[in-house]
């Protein structure tokens, strides 16, 4: 089954990491890369909600940035194949060791098939 694993995290505290202190965390997230192996499929990291542009409704508004009035901004998705929900928590239980400040969501994925309609939970 698929999954997404969202990482949580304060920006005021990512955008204040020293290169070092950074390395050390994705250093630490490689090794739970590694021992899943295969498990993880698109890794991706977003850049800070300030550098976001909105589009709202019907797309006749655009904004920079969202407003959201939270102590987390979302910071990267996961998106793994495990057996069942209870890998999937332990892959998000790797990660949160990895970088113990975050918090990690994990949802199952409904894909789409364009052109072919919702294909159902993988």
């Amino acid at each position: 089954m698929l999954y997404t694993v969202l990482c949580y995290h304060d920006e005021d505290i990512t955008t204040a990491w020293s290169r070092e202190e950074e390395a050390v965390v994705v250093d630490r997230l490689i090794a739970v890369h590694d021992k899943w192996g295969r498990a993880f499929r698109p890794v991706v990291r977003l850049m800070p909600t300030n550098t976001a542009t909105s589009v709202r409704k019907s797309g006749t508004l655009v904004t920079d940035g969202p407003f959201a009035e939270t102590k987390e901004q979302l910071l990267g998705i996961y998106v793994i194949e495990v057996a069942d929900l209870e890998q999937a928590l332990a892959v998000a239980r790797d990660l949160g060791r990895a970088n113990p400040t975050a918090n990690y969501e994990v949802r199952p994925v409904m894909t789409l098939v364009p052109d072919a309609g919702l294909a159902g939970t993988s």
